[in-house]
């Protein structure tokens, strides 16, 4: 599987995202605007280094990360 996502993980796993691949580019993690747990795992709003929103989800049953971008 395709590592997507880079994050932080102190006493848990995905505590903070780092750095995300969007479209072929690394893009750098600028503002957790809102992070929520869901019943799958975790959800990030960010602004990232471009000034463009995306929502980054990781889902642990699957072990693995979606993103959207946010309008």
């Amino acid at each position: 599987m395709e590592k997507n996502v880079e994050c932080y993980s102190g006493v848990e796993y995905a505590e903070q995202p780092r750095r995300f691949l969007w479209q072929g580019e690394w893009r750098t993690v600028r503002l957790i605007a809102a992070e929520h747990r869901t019943v799958d795992g975790k959800q990030f709003e960010i602004l990232d280094d471009t000034g463009e929103k995306f929502l980054l989800a990781y889902r642990s049953p699957a072990d693995c990360w979606t993103i959207q971008p946010l309008g």
